[in-house]
């Protein structure tokens, strides 16, 4: 007799969005990769985007704003592609992603407003290659279902340096997996057209195996109600279609639908509570829905949905976040190239909007775990507790408890350490005490220090300072150079063009360069390395491939005609060169390294080797001179950073364990030449910063932190005056940003700049270059394929009108030589002269006339809360009193001389 029951949701009706509630500037791309694309919590709403070859992740608000719109924000999460995603169900700020970059992270997002946190709150490495799947238990707090190539693994993040357990291999890609909904079983599909059901408690092998998945193109597996799987595929025609299958007996299925002929995936999503299926086909603009039964018929079609947009994913919003008072049963969030279309799925009912139908809406599953991960490895299997949705009855959200200590937990998973960050909501959680000091002090030990470069902001200038139509360009320079080169008049880039060919742009003349051939410098070998000598614009010095140091004159007002005879060759090394760099302070000073294993000084005006540096065991990565330009620090592939006092000894005068990495490095010196920074790679190829004493080198790295794993070396410019240092890498779309301190925490990350397309090369330009009015702190020219574009990193300030001198301290003039190479040769030092970059017409803020001092009242029940009740009677008694007047006092009228009685009229 159930084939004759009235279904509650048979008249559910899809509704899309008006056009001012959708989620904009999306930017979705085109990813090969088994997962939906799109994921929602009740709060937020993440999604792959194309920038950073997908590596970076959307996110939105699930719930429009006040006006309606929604904010869209980046994360930037892998290096390669983030291949799936979800949401705890426990948390809503909770995201797990794995990708192609074989790791696994959790991240703690933060509301749109505030800022991203840049580093993983957790990251696995289940060492299987490429990472496809990532799923939250539905039951217990911390478990994970990761699937990789041909498996699939069970992780406690809480707790574990492996996984819980690896299941049995499949027999070819794993294509998708599920849980049972109340956590007891694991489901897959795999391209070798099997389905396997595991309990991953029990044993490692398969608990039921089925061999009836009609085609090895893509499939879905989801469970519905009860002991029903649900799989997406397609059969033997390539039809789209959906079979319900009892998952103790998978012999043949209970029952299938067919949704015609289409190559794009059908991607299934199940509601427990209404009973509804959803099916949408990436590549198509229909949805279908269904309701799923126990008993004939199992499928029953309850609407089609067509859209104006093709899907790129789709993502079911979960129950908490629904309008139950429009009987909105089910909400659909459909990914497209450039937008997110919200598609609600309501019943019809008389009265919608005013009462609760609360036979549309059972008692859901709750937010709180029903156990942890260690119960249910041990055999629990409690369920989560089940919560109205009738607005009423839903329970009051606990304010979360203040964290304590900002300090950072190191989590060995994987037989790898990483970092938990701080939890974004510490800054909401916090209850600051009546004490202002007693507030301030208390929220400085919560955030632990801060910077006045915190907030830095990275900003590209108009379009009419960029250089564009560049074409040519050469993408396949050294790690050891910077991919290009500026002074303040000019730029230098490498073209893919036989003989080493360099392109010169004049900066005052920006625009659109013509189609017609230019005129170049004819290096006439390969490119290795490049350098503007830092004291004439005009000269550039070229390492080559054929182990020769080729120096240019570039004439006054730029190349007009190609050049091909440089005005000094230099040679000395016997093999191929690294990297060039010019002294600091001593004009006509170079520093070269080479595939010879050695680090040599050359003298410009004498075309003259003057110093062979050795004691490096292998490739020189990186050179760098201190502020004082009296020593060399170098990194090199043997592990060792290195400082050499040139002048008296060519062997290094100290030596010390650098980064374990192989893959490149890059050193600065900072703070006042005291430390040395190092960007490069640890053991497992994550990009880190090591900072290490220049006094003691022995010891190895007083502090480093990570960044993220990328294949291009992190360049690092280092501003003395700001003690700031911006780093990114050939290929980035990130910029990284920290202020460096010579103390405990040494780094202290400052918000980052992210780029439309990734960048081949950020170099920057002598401070004077900044607008101070602006509060620039730095100005550099960002290189991509086609363009040079000028970027601005600017600090955030409000009384702009005053010269901000806690920001700019005199700088120094390193664009003018301190002394001669010859006399730095013979033993002579002196320094760069300073000049104020403060306008004549600008007063600095420290003298900035003072505003009258505003009386800040605290709130009246901080004064009311110590006092009795009868203290509170007396004290709205007396200002009663006061605003009405002392009855004591002589009415004003009293005070008045009156008529005489006689004086009347009669």
């Amino acid at each position: 007799m159930n084939r004759f029951k009235t279904s509650k949701f048979k008249n559910t009706t899809p509704k899309i969005a008006k056009k001012d509630e959708w989620i904009n500037n999306v930017h979705a791309g085109s990813f090969a990769s088994q997962g939906n694309h799109i994921k929602a919590s009740s709060k937020l709403v993440a999604f792959n985007t194309e920038q950073a070859g997908g590596g970076m992740l959307g996110l939105s608000s699930v719930q429009p704003g006040s006006d309606g719109q929604r904010a869209v924000t980046q994360i930037s999460c892998h290096s390669d592609l983030v291949t799936d995603m979800d949401f705890s169900p426990f948390d809503d700020s909770l995201l797990a992603t794995c990708s192609v970059d074989e790791t696994v992270k959790l991240w703690r997002l933060c509301d749109l407003a505030q800022e991203q946190s840049s580093s993983p709150e957790l990251t696995l490495r289940p060492g299987q290659g490429r990472l496809e799947l990532v799923l939250f238990h539905p039951t217990s707090s911390g478990l994970l279902a990761v699937g990789t190539t041909k498996s699939a693994q069970i992780w406690d993040t809480n707790c574990q340096e492996a996984p819980l357990a690896v299941l049995e291999q499949h027999g070819d890609q794993v294509q998708s997996l599920g849980w049972k909904l109340d956590g007891s079983l694991l489901a897959s599909s795999c391209k070798d057209k099997m389905i396997r059901v595991f309990d991953p408690r029990a044993q490692l092998a398969p608990v039921q195996v089925s061999l009836h998945l009609q085609s090895n193109k893509d499939s879905r597996i989801l469970w519905t109600k009860d002991d029903l799987l649900l799989t997406t595929g397609f059969d033997t025609v390539r039809n789209r279609e959906a079979r319900l299958w009892d998952s103790r007996k998978l012999t043949s299925s209970l029952g299938s639908v067919s949704l015609g002929t289409s190559s794009g995936t059908l991607i299934p999503l199940f509601d427990e509570d209404t009973g509804l299926l959803l099916l949408a086909g990436m590549g198509n603009t229909g949805i279908d829905c269904f309701e799923v039964s126990s008993s004939e018929p199992f499928l029953s079609q309850v609407s089609h949905c067509l859209t104006d947009t093709s899907t790129k994913g789709v993502a079911l919003v979960p129950k908490l976040a629904l309008d139950v008072m429009s009987c909105e049963v089910v909400r659909v969030l459909q990914l497209t190239d450039s937008c997110i279309l919200p598609i609600s799925y309501q019943v019809p009912r008389k009265n919608s909007g005013h009462e609760f139908h609360d036979d549309l809406y059972p008692d859901t599953v709750g937010t709180t775990p029903a156990m942890s991960a260690e119960e249910w490895w041990k055999g629990g299997n409690k369920q989560v507790e089940r919560i109205s949705l009738h607005p009423d009855k839903r329970p009051k959200q606990k304010a979360a408890p203040a964290k304590q200590t900002p300090a950072k937990k190191e989590v060995a998973s994987g037989g790898s350490k990483e970092v938990r960050s701080r939890d974004c909501s510490t800054s909401s959680s916090f209850v600051p005490s009546p004490s202002p000091s007693q507030t301030a002090k208390a929220f400085q030990n919560l955030m632990g220090p801060t910077s006045k470069f915190r907030h830095i902001q990275g900003t590209v200038m108009h379009r009419d300072t960029h250089i564009t139509n560049i074409r040519g360009l050469n993408l396949t320079t050294p790690g050891e150079c910077d991919g290009f080169c500026v002074n303040r008049q000019r730029v230098a880039v490498p073209l893919a063009i036989s003989g080493g060919q360099i392109a010169v742009f004049e900066r005052s003349q920006p625009g659109k360069l013509p189609d017609t051939a230019l005129p170049t410098i004819q290096n006439s070998v390969n490119v290795a390395d490049f350098a503007w000598d830092p004291f004439d614009t005009h000269r550039l010095a070229v390492a080559g491939d054929d182990a020769k140091i080729r120096v240019w004159q570039v004439p006054e007002g730029g190349l007009k005609e190609t050049l091909t005879e440089p005005k000094i060759i230099m040679q000395g090394h016997t093999e191929k060169i690294y990297s060039i760099t010019f002294h600091p302070l001593a004009s006509g000073l170079l520093v070269s390294s080479s595939y010879d294993l050695t680090v040599r000084l050359w003298n410009l005006e004498t075309g003259k080797q003057v110093k062979v540096l050795d004691g490096h065991q292998d490739q020189v990565f990186g050179m760098a001179w201190s502020p004082d330009g009296k020593l060399l620090a170098t990194v090199c592939k043997d592990g060792k950073v290195r400082i050499y006092d040139p002048r008296k000894s060519t062997s290094p005068v100290q030596e010390g364990p650098g980064p374990e990495g192989h893959r490149g490095a890059r050193v600065v010196w900072v703070c006042d030449g005291k430390y040395l920074l190092v960007s490069g790679f640890d053991s497992r190829s994550e990009r880190g910063l090591y900072l290490y004493s220049a006094s003691s080198l022995s010891s190895g790295a007083v502090s480093s932190v990570p960044v993220n794993v990328s294949p291009s070396t992190l360049i690092p410019y280092y501003d003395p005056d700001t003690s700031v240092v911006i780093l990114t890498g050939k290929g980035d779309t990130r910029v990284y940003i920290y202020e460096i301190v010579p103390e405990d925490p040494y780094f202290i990350e400052c918000s980052s700049f992210n780029s439309p397309e990734p960048h081949k090369g950020l170099a920057f330009l002598p401070k004077t270059e900044c607008n101070v009015r602006d509060v620039e702190v730095a100005v550099g020219l960002m290189l991509t394929k086609t363009t040079i574009e000028p970027v601005a990193f600017k600090v955030p300030r409000v009384k702009k009108e005053f010269f901000q001198d806690d920001v700019y301290s005199d700088t120094a003039v390193w664009w003018e030589p301190a002394l001669t190479g010859s006399a730095w040769l013979s033993g002579s030092n002196d320094q760069h002269k300073k000049i104020s970059l403060k306008p004549k017409d600008m007063t600095p803020v420290s003298e900035a006339p003072k505003e009258a001092p505003v009386r800040k009242y605290l709130p009246s029940s901080v004064y009311l809360e110590e006092k009795t009740d009868e203290q509170k009677k007396d004290e709205l008694l007396n200002a009663m009193v006061a605003k009405l007047g002392n009855m004591d006092d002589p009415l004003p009228q009293e005070s008045y001389e009156g008529v005489d009685e006689d004086e009347w009229d009669d």
